[in-house]
This record gives structure tokens, C-alpha cells and sequence, in this order.
């Protein structure tokens, strides 16, 4: 029987990228515009009708002028969300049709030339993309974000991307001192904050914090359906944090359930900078029994 090609770290990199992006879904706008529209002109209206009776009762014309300056503010709240969601969509579309290394290309080319260089929700996309292949270049490309000119979600979600890099790249420090300005408590979304609740675990499983951190992970459950594209990243925060409290079975079950996805996954904690010995130790065990690595040969000397 042949032995398995043995992959090199960038080539577990993809292929962990391409796991944990799970299956391709259409996009599709999150609401319906026309029904925001609507909703938005009868509210306007009943303002204008409000205001008309005000007036004719007390003769005064205050409430045209307040009924003016709210329809002004709702229409600028429609322009806003309007454009930031065809802005999101397109993205999306962007990222969608960018599955192979050529598409890849196309994909930071229109980035480059369809988005201002100062757009946060661009930049993401970007690094999303150079991640794959080049994790340093992401992070370059998130560092010149400025947060302090950024929503609190948007400026979140970059700081979470640039931890989740400096934990690939065996830098958990710096990753500490990003997910540390993170608010899990203020995320509606229930998959962000699943997403930035495990980085900040590991972040802090890596730097000292273990129980703060399996405290933290076991509000989320790996296993459940809508956290199917954060599973892998979930299991290996989980791997983390098992080895720094030296649970023996934690890091095992972690390592089986990433093994049963893909056994090239447990390459990540080979060989790689700042991995905790026992976590190493139980990775190569599993990796020699599924193939993928052979085992030491003893020399016998005549």
C-alpha cells in the first residue's frame, strides 16, 4: 500500500481554511429592503398626519418642523442601510466566486480596484482571502485598518481577525492584547460571538488563563448545527486550553473530534511554534495511528 503524501504547513493551512468554511450558500440579503422601505414610509407618513393635526389644533409650527427634520434623519437611515448592504452583498459575491487560487486572484484584484483602500469591511474580505495562502499579508492588511475611526462591530471583528492570525502564526501574546479590548458580552449575533469567544479562549489559554478560558468555551457547544463552520476552530481552542490545565482526556477528545474531520488538522500541533508538549505529544500519537506519520524505527546494531 502506498504511504500517504505527507502535506506540507501551508497546504494544511488551505485545506483547514476550506474546512472550516463548510458548504457554499447563495447570497441573499439578510432582510427585505422593500419591506424596510415600506415600513419606513408609513411610520414617516403617520408623523406628517401626526404633525398636521398638532398644528391644526395649536397653531403652531413646530410639529412640521420636528416631522421635517425626523423624515430627514429616517431617509439618511434608509441611503445608509441600503448601501452598506449592497456593499455587504457584493462582497459576499466576491468571496463566493474566490474557491480556487486563481479566483482568489481575481478576487483581491477586484478588492483593490472596486473598494476604497480605508474601507474596514474590504479590508476583511481581503485578508479573509490572504489568509489562505499568506497569513502575514492578512495581517498587514487588517493592521492598517484605524479602529479608533471604525463602528465598535466593525472595529471588533478586526480585532478578532488579527488575533485569530497571531494565534496562527504562534504569537499568542499579541493575540492577547487584541481580544482583551473585545466585548462578548455585547455580540447579538449568536455565531460572532461564538467566533470571538474561542479566539479570545485560546488567546488566553496560551497566556496563563486556562479556566478563564474553558469557562468561557463551555457556554458554546461545538456539536451544535449553527456553529458548523466555527467547529474546527472551536475543537482546537478546545485542544488548547486542555493542555494548558493538563486535562489529558480533554486534549484527546479535542484532537479525535478535529481527527475525525480531517487527520492532516493535526499537523497544526506539530512541529509548530509554542505548542504545549503534552498537546504535541497526543497530536503525533494520533497522526502515527492514522497513517499519516510513521512510526520511529528502531537501529539494531551488529
Amino acid at each position: 500500500m502506498a504511504k500517504p503524501k505527507k502535506k506540507s504547513n501551508a497546504e494544511v493551512r488551505a485545506e483547514l481554511e476550506a474546512l472550516s468554511r463548510g458548504p457554499e450558500k447563495p447570497v441573499a440579503p439578510p432582510f427585505d429592503l422593500k419591506k424596510t422601505y415600506t415600513r419606513v414610509a408609513m411610520i414617516v407618513g403617520g408623523l406628517w398626519l401626526l404633525a398636521g393635526l398638532v398644528r391644526a389644533v395649536t397653531g403652531h409650527n413646530w410639529p412640521l418642523i420636528a416631522a421635517g427634520v425626523l423624515s430627514v434623519a429616517a431617509a439618511g437611515g434608509v441611503w445608509w442601510i441600503d448601501k452598506t448592504m449592497k456593499k455587504n452583498l457584493a462582497l459576499q459575491g466576491i468571496l463566493q466566486n474566490a474557491d480556487t487560487p486563481e479566483g482568489r486572484k481575481a478576487a483581491l484584484e477586484k478588492l483593490e480596484t472596486d473598494f476604497k483602500k480605508d474601507d474596514a469591511a474590504a479590508a476583511l474580505a481581503k485578508a479573509q482571502l490572504e489568509m489562505q495562502e499568506n497569513p502575514q499579508a492578512a495581517l498587514t492588511t487588517l493592521e492598517a485598518v484605524d479602529l479608533a475611526k471604525q463602528m465598535a462591530p466593525v472595529a471588533n471583528q478586526v480585532r478578532a481577525m488579527r488575533a485569530m492570525i497571531h494565534l496562527q502564526l504562534g504569537d499568542p501574546k499579541s493575540s492577547r492584547k487584541l481580544v482583551d479590548d473585545l466585548d462578548l458580552g455585547k455580540q447579538d449575533d449568536d455565531k460572532i460571538r461564538a467566533m470571538f469567544a474561542t479566539v479570545a479562549a485560546e488567546a488566553w489559554a496560551r497566556t496563563g488563563d486556562a479556566q478563564k478560558a474553558k469557562d468561557t468555551l463551555d457556554l458554546f457547544d461545538p456539536e451544535k448545527d449553527t456553529y458548523a463552520e466555527l467547529r474546527i476552530q472551536m475543537w482546537r481552542a478546545r485542544a488548547f486550553t486542555a493542555a494548558s490545565l493538563s486535562d489529558i482526556k480533554g486534549i484527546g477528545r479535542a484532537l479525535r473530534k478535529l481527527a475525525d474531520t480531517n487527520p492532516h488538522l493535526l499537523a497544526m500541533f506539530v512541529n509548530q511554534k509554542k505548542i504545549h508538549p503534552l498537546l504535541e505529544k497526543e497530536a503525533k500519537t494520533l497522526l502515527m495511528k492514522s497513517g499519516l506519520v510513521q512510526r520511529p524505527q528502531m537501529r539494531v546494531q551488529r
